[in-house]
């Protein structure tokens, strides 16, 4: 249990940080103030949305393994981000072509993330890391990733932004409908065929 803590209260901290490469991207003023609350708030939403799912447990077992795909999913949604603002801050290109291939690679560094977090924690899997599991996974996260990446792709290529909304916040906001659209295909697969 102390360890679950310590584990949200990292990721919480982690993403802290990574909120900053979006934020900044975005042009939001990132004062010292702005980056503290950010990285206080974070870190301490981790435990205090693991509490509430421990007690949710309580009544409903899976809500403690879920609660641990939420939080390691969180962290990988803005490492995702993350990533995928970096490219678009490097190349000033938010948009097209560049931006579906920055969106397959954001998202493939964060499902290497996501397999190694769940495999150990949320799903507590035992045993070697395998290239049968290994497998398994990266077929349902390929099948996640057309999902994941034909979401983003479509609202940010297919549907244009609302009016005042700049191509660099409708990239983000694609990318998180994006990863809603996948949230539930992922843990159904990873809990019910890759670390059962």
């Amino acid at each position: 249990m102390t360890k679950d803590f310590g584990l949200v209260t990292l990721i919480g901290f982690l993403v802290g940080w990574l909120v900053l490469i979006p934020a900044a991207n975005i042009g939001l003023d990132l004062t010292p103030i702005v980056i503290l609350n950010l990285i206080i708030g974070f870190t301490a939403m981790g435990p205090l949305a693991m509490l509430i799912m421990k007690k949710l447990a309580k009544r409903w077992k899976v809500m403690e393994q879920f609660g641990k795909f939420a939080a390691v999913g969180t962290l990988n949604s803005f490492v995702d981000l993350a990533v995928l603002n970096w490219f678009i801050l490097f190349t000033n290109i938010s948009f097209g072509l560049y931006f579906t291939l920055f969106k397959t690679l954001s998202f493939l560094v964060a499902k290497t993330s996501s397999y190694f977090w769940n495999k150990f924690w949320t799903f507590d899997s035992h045993t070697k890391v395998s290239w049968n599991e290994y497998w398994h996974f990266a077929i349902f996260t390929i099948i996640g990733a057309v999902l994941n990446v034909g979401v983003a792709t479509f609202m940010v290529n297919v549907i244009s932004p609302p009016v005042g909304v700049t191509l660099k916040l409708w990239a983000n906001v694609g990318a998180v409908v994006a990863a809603f659209a996948s949230v539930g295909w992922n843990f159904f697969s990873y809990r019910h065929v890759v670390f059962k």
